[in-house]
């Protein structure tokens, strides 16, 4: 089944041309022109993937990001005319998981693209183990992509999640931030360190009673991070 994708951005141009050259690759392509038409659409489809500006209309690239990722852990590329790193780090925080700056090569959206999916569907196939992990108060459900802590529900952007799941795999075990941006993000990830990070810090807010003196999320400092495991309540 084509892979289905959503190219959000109010210039037709960039909208028309990608929409050309990605259904020339097979992919299923729906497009929007404003930031309140994009969640309208990710509210009522399934999508594989989607191009999103961070510039639009009614509302902004950021917001819908951080819309879509209270119901939706689709994977989300950023396309933004800004080079600022800050802005790029903002997008990821807000639950991005890549960005493209413009003007940009559409053979380099095509191949962020591929890495995404080649990702994606490298997780589906791996072995399944235990589906729910649960460990002192906190409760993963790998299955559902779902997180509760203490009883209390817990929403994670698709890449806090996933960052938080690697950790609770290998508890103990001290990854420093190069190596988890590579293992969580990719090789091809055009970031650096502090989005791993922004990550943990927001990961942190949302998951410790303290996150300043961290329960689950460790710092093994100048090495990295590590997941301490809990036995019990």
């Amino acid at each position: 089944m084509a892979k289905k994708i959503l190219i959000v951005d109010d210039e037709q141009l960039i909208v028309k041309g990608l929409k050309y050259s990605l259904t020339q690759d097979n992919y299923e392509v729906d497009t929007a022109l404003d930031g309140e038409e994009a969640l309208e659409k990710a509210k009522q489809n399934n999508y594989d993937l989607i191009l999103l500006d961070l510039m639009l209309p009614k509302m902004s690239g950021m917001e819908v990001c951080r819309e879509v990722r209270g119901f939706s852990s689709v994977p989300i590329i950023m396309l933004t005319a800004k080079s600022d790193d800050i802005d790029k780090i903002m997008g990821l925080e807000y639950g991005a998981d890549d960005y493209v700056t413009k003007p940009f090569n559409i053979l380099e959206v095509k191949a962020r693209i591929k890495a995404i999916f080649r990702r994606v569907d490298a997780r589906s196939a791996e072995p399944v183990q235990s589906p729910v992990i649960e460990s002192g108060d906190l409760r993963l459900d790998k299955e559902n992509r779902r997180l509760s802590v203490a009883g209390r529900e817990v929403n994670l952007t698709s890449k806090e999640f996933e960052l938080l799941d690697f950790l609770v795999a290998h508890p103990g075990k001290v990854y420093g931030r190069v190596k988890l941006l590579e293992l969580i993000w990719g090789k091809d990830f055009p970031g650096d360190e502090r989005t791993v990070d922004v990550h943990v810090r927001r990961l942190r807010e949302k998951i410790e009673p303290n996150p300043s003196e961290p329960r689950y999320v460790q710092t093994k400092w100048g090495v990295g991070y590590y997941y301490q495991e809990h036995r019990g309540a």
